[in-house]
């Protein structure tokens, strides 16, 4: 017993050595000047609540953001219940190879677009003080979540700080120096404005009619020592040396199936209720709130990519331009953007059942981009692909509800457009309303308007999640009857091969946004087979009979139907066939590569000759894409073991892109990151950052059915580093240091019972730990 006591107090006692030894530069983005375009200004969030500083002096512009603000109401459960019906005439069709005449019966299996996410209103805190501006500064900490900047004018310097506190629902300001200004808010929704004298509130709906629109209520409040006027719509203060500004909003949005208007959540008085709170403590409690909850989640993960923490002087743009022109050689840089993708999750994804949107929570404009809705054929599931292997498991809990809304909802779908009742399915986009159902109007490509795998691909996050946390109670109750769901509808549309008695296919399929040629010359979307429907159900089938064992639960004719998929091929330029048939890209570079799931983000695809095919396609598709694919790739070239081009695509992520300076989305000339580090998918899509993130992660940690390797696929460029907090599949948490490429020290953490196979340095090593327990390994 006391030897067993001495073991254990060697091993927690030495517990935090990796942790030491990753000593992180403070991640800091600054810049000289204000911003003059969106991809310049500075975010911050609550996970609901957020803002966009550009830090101007004359006039301050910070637009806000609410994540639950969307235009329309819950979906008609009943749209469309006869659209099942194309059903058997598509397959006839693609069965007479006629496919021209497919793609057009397809848009008899297309229902309406998603809504809108629309911007909440924008504050302007106009200097009125007089004389040029000198030494401007302006900075967001990444280790605490704050935006500050400063100027001199007419010799007296203007300090201010800006954050959102989670805890206390609100985004706070404080303006320091010689104050006079005039604090004016505004929205691109309808709207009204009333103020008093410490006070504005702003109350105005989505855009829509009142009677149908999600409604909001923006309150502002000011503390100052200084005085204080009120005109219709404005508060102007004046010779004062502090005011602090407390700003919270509610909406009445209450659930995916609640009317925003009848069954409206009471968002005046939550409003009211938030904005009395803020009378009861003080500015600097509220922000040692905010730090104590944002850092419990963001202190998790250290990393340094290099032999020694540097810290970075000058401009973030200036460093970024740097980058591009001469060789990528900043480590700071990649470690900077590593960090800015688990700032941005943790900032925009913390509300039940509303998950992170393709701007994550933040735009300026009325009409976002792609609606910035969810896009479930790939944009959604990479937003939370650093969410567990960076030690973030808590912000993917909103993406947890929203699954189980679309179940809901699709149910529906799966009846309506597909005639199958049971399970569920879900398509290419969505919204705040859980909607499901093909999008396309009718009249749009089914290269991406025809698609049901959505709810198939999703569900794959949350055996994510019990992957890396081992909560069986999570994966009986939440994860397994979603996943089983999912997996029901799949089964109910497969259907057996007439081509090859025995196999079972999917019919109609499409591939994600891809085009082909066919050997006659077609140049089409629909057909059967193909190889991306089928990646996503041997993946979800694989996962959820795992489950269903580890819950005593077997599924025989999950089992059978997983034998009988059509399987992978290869193609002639020996890549991996996207098709059923041998057939041709009708563009070989397309973004999209939705046909290598198995590989990553899945796990299936281990075959060595498929792998060569997979990294055939990755050759042949080239280095040239948008933003979010990029992140991708970054992740299957280190699936594949190599780590010089995982570490060339991350390069090519961090390639420099000028501001869009025309209101109008500019959707060309990008494919890198803009000056405030978002992501240019182009324009802006926040994907791409949660998929450089993970791509580092996945660089440096590959974990699976009990074995964790350690720089699986690390580039010459990072041959000396320190990491800290990542997590591995299992229930595990490893910090280790690395010099010439090789693991030095190495620290595993166990959150349950198990056991560990453990591979660094082309060795391995099995190690047996207890729930709680700690370990250190000498790996030299």
């Amino acid at each position: 017993m006391r030897k067993y006591l001495l073991i254990s107090a060697i091993l927690m006692g030495s517990s935090s050595l990796c942790e030491a030894q990753t000593e992180q530069a403070p991640m800091l983005l600054q810049y000289d000047k204000p911003a003059t375009y969106f991809e310049e200004s500075l975010p911050i969030g609550n996970g609901k609540l957020g803002a966009l500083v550009y830090g101007g002096t004359d006039d301050n512009i910070i637009y806000l953001n609410d994540i639950t603000l969307w235009t329309g109401k819950p979906v008609d459960r009943n749209l469309d219940a006869d659209a099942h019906q194309w059903i058997p005439k598509i397959r006839e069709a693609l069965f007479c190879e006629d496919y021209k005449l497919a793609d057009s019966l397809q848009l008899h299996v297309q229902g309406p677009n998603s809504q809108y996410f629309q911007p909440l209103g924008t504050l302007h805190i106009k200097d009125l003080g007089l004389g040029a501006i000198t030494n401007y500064q302006r900075s967001l900490s990444l280790d605490s979540a704050i935006i500050k900047d400063r100027y001199v004018r007419n010799g007296k310097t203007i300090e201010r700080e800006y954050f959102a506190s989670n805890p206390d629902k609100l985004i706070a300001i404080r303006l320091k120096g010689d104050i006079n200004c005039r604090i004016a808010l505004t929205a691109q929704v309808p709207h009204q404005v009333k103020a008093i004298p410490t006070q504005l509130t702003m109350t105005g709906h989505a855009t829509g009619l009142s009677q149908e629109s999600i409604h909001f209520c923006t309150m502002l409040s000011v503390k100052t020592d200084g005085e204080v006027a009120a005109s219709d719509s404005s508060v102007t203060i004046t010779n004062a040396k502090e005011a602090i500004l407390y700003i919270v909003n509610e909406t009445s949005f209450n659930g995916f199936d609640k009317h925003p208007v009848r069954e409206g959540a009471p968002y005046l008085e939550n409003a009211a209720n938030d904005i009395w709170h803020t009378q009861n403590m003080s500015y600097d409690e509220f922000y040692t709130r905010h730090l104590a909850d944002y850092k419990a989640i963001y202190d998790r993960v250290k990393i340094r990519l290099s032999d020694k923490a540097i810290a970075h002087k000058g401009n973030t743009d200036d460093l970024l331009l740097d980058y591009t022109n001469h060789g990528g050689k900043s480590r700071y840089l990649e470690e900077l953007y590593f960090q800015f993708g688990r700032y941005l999750l943790i900032s925009c994804s913390r509300t039940t059942g509303v998950p992170a949107n393709l701007q994550g929570l933040w735009t300026p404009h009325l009409w976002s981009p792609w609606r910035g809705n969810y896009t479930v054929n790939i944009n959604l599931e990479e937003n939370y692909w650093p969410a567990f292997v960076a030690n973030m498991a808590e912000t993917a809990t909103p993406l947890d509800g929203f699954i189980s809304a679309l179940a809901t909802n699709g149910r529906f779908t799966a009846k309506n457009y597909y005639n199958i009742g049971e399970g569920w399915c879900s398509s290419h986009n969505s919204d705040i309303w859980a909607m499901t159902n093909p999008v396309g109007e009718k009249r749009e490509s089914p290269m991406w308007s025809n698609w049901n795998m959505g709810g198939a691909w999703l569900v794959n996050t949350l055996w994510e999640r019990y992957q890396f946390t081992q909560d069986k109670a999570y994966l009986k109750d939440i994860a397994y009857p979603l996943m089983k769901g999912a997996a029901r509808f799949c089964l109910r549309w497969l259907i057996e091969n007439p081509k090859q008695p025995g196999e079972l296919i999917t019919a109609p399929s499409t591939s994600p946004e891809n085009e082909y040629k066919t050997d006659k010359g077609y140049h089409g979307t629909t057909c059967y087979g193909g190889t991306a429907d089928l990646a996503i159900i041997r993946e979800l089938f694989i996962n959820t009979i795992a489950a269903g064992k580890i819950l005593g639960q077997k599924d025989k004719e999950m089992e059978l139907a997983l034998a009988k998929l059509h399987p992978y091929t290869i193609g002639h330029m020996g890549d991996l066939n996207e098709w059923y048939y041998d057939w041709d890209d009708w563009d070989f570079k397309h973004r999209h590569q939705s046909h290598l799931i198995g590989l990553y983000p899945g796990s299936h695809l281990t075959d060595p000759a498929l792998q060569k095919a997979a990294e055939r396609t990755l050759e042949i598709k080239g280095d040239e894409t948008t933003g979010w694919s990029t992140g991708w790739r970054i992740n299957l070239w280190a699936r594949l073991k190599n780590g010089e081009k995982a570490h060339q695509i991350y390069r090519k992520l961090l390639t420099a892109v000028a501001p869009q300076k025309s209101k109008a989305p500019n959707y060309s000339k990008g494919g890198g990151t803009y000056p405030n580090l978002f992501d240019a998918h182009p324009p802006f899509q926040i994907d791409g950052n949660f998929g450089g993130t993970a791509g580092v992660c996945e660089m440096l940690i590959q974990s699976k059915d009990g074995v964790i390797e350690l720089l699986p696929a690390i580039p010459e460029a990072w041959k000396d580093g320190a990491v800290s907090g990542l997590c591995a599949r299992g229930g595990y948490e490893v910090a280790f240091e690395w010099k010439d490429g090789k693991v030095r020290d190495c620290q595993i953490k166990a959150k349950n019972n198990g056991r560990v196979t453990l591979l660094y340095n082309n060795m391995q090593k099995t190690i047996k730990l207890k729930a709680g327990q700690t370990q250190n390994i000498k790996t030299w």
